[in-house]
């Protein structure tokens, strides 16, 4: 949208009073509107502070498919943002940021996904939440890293199954499930860019610490990790195990969770290969601010729309992991 639309629809293009308390402001609004905020763990620390539930995708999305609110606010990404819409058309879902995209979904175009499809019948798609709608349209089951490895264990062991988009948690899916799916050449830029080098670095500074990873990571990563898992499983395992410090390979923004749940453990972020930074963002999940969060909220804007027939589609990959998730928890 330009600006003149942007006008024209009544958005006030006016910088927000310094004397505004944000958070107050942004709570405030919530409960005039009936909105609810659903933060990222990868978001930033104060956005998580504000957030009405802050959590990993699936469950973000377990929470938008039962939320009474008449708007969410997805402070994620576009992905993110649309599994809301997916599941909840009646309600206004709303994105700070319409740029906060995600490299893991790009690197999947629906079209390419469908063309690869036709090319291998009679194969099964199993599709990281981390895509587009149009490319959940054209899969059979959705799957998080939380659930990924429950939901492909639980299809028949002959079961020809094509995975998308990221070919590090399908590389790792395969070794710990000795499956031998097809993996479509997808990666993340946060966990394709953690430094080896760096982690046995720390390792050595830190006797006895643990390497926590995402299965985003490389398989190098990967062999020096001590638990490989979710967000919210790294989260778990942090707070049950008798380790006081551990090194994590996953986006840096989970680490203030951490931090909150076992104040008295030292969490210490793996940086990137290159560059001085001393841990690895996502540069998307970060578009989230205070103030954008506040005028977004404000205004009802930007919001996320879907085509009927793509969203009812895009639906039932998503219901079918949910009702796979639901068993596999009984």
């Amino acid at each position: 949208m330009i600006k003149s639309e942007w006008k024209e629809k009544g958005y006030i293009d006016e910088p927000i009073p310094a004397e505004i308390d944000l958070k107050k402001e942004i709570r405030r609004l919530c409960a005039e509107k009936n909105a609810v905020i659903m933060g990222h763990y990868y978001t930033r620390n104060e956005i998580q502070d504000v957030a009405d539930f802050v959590g990993d995708s699936l469950a973000l999305a377990q929470q938008a498919a039962k939320t009474t609110a008449d708007i969410i606010v997805m402070c994620g990404v576009h992905f993110m943002a649309e599994t809301n819409k997916i599941l909840c058309p009646d309600k206004k879902v709303l994105l700070p940021d319409l740029n906060a995209g995600c490299s893991l979904a790009d690197s999947c175009p629906a079209d390419e996904l469908a063309k690869f499809k036709e090319e291998h019948p009679g194969y099964k798609v199993l599709a990281y939440v981390n895509t587009s709608a149009a490319v959940k349209a054209h899969t059979d089951i959705v799957v998080t890293s939380s659930n990924a490895r429950e939901i492909v264990d639980s299809l028949p062991a002959d079961e020809k199954i094509i995975f998308a988009p990221d070919k590090n948690l399908g590389g790792y899916l395969n070794a710990v499930t000795g499956r031998n799916m097809l993996l479509w050449n997808g990666g993340c830029h946060v966990h394709e860019q953690f430094s080896v080098e760096k982690i046995v670095g720390l390792k050595a500074a830190n006797p006895g610490a643990k390497v926590l990873a995402h299965p985003e990571c490389k398989n190098s990563v990967l062999a020096l990790a001590d638990y490989v898992g979710s967000t919210a499983a790294i989260l778990s395992f942090a707070q049950k195990d008798e380790c006081n410090t551990f090194i994590v390979a996953t986006e840096s923004g989970i680490l203030h969770e951490m931090q909150k749940r076992c104040p008295e453990k030292n969490f210490i972020p793996v940086p990137p290969m290159s560059g001085s930074c001393a841990c690895n963002e996502c540069a998307y999940m970060r578009l989230n601010t205070l103030e954008k969060l506040y005028n977004c909220l404000k205004y009802e804007w930007p919001f996320v729309e879907l085509d009927e027939q793509l969203r009812e589609r895009a639906k039932l990959p998503i219901e079918r992991m949910l009702e796979i998730s639901a068993k596999i928890k009984k």
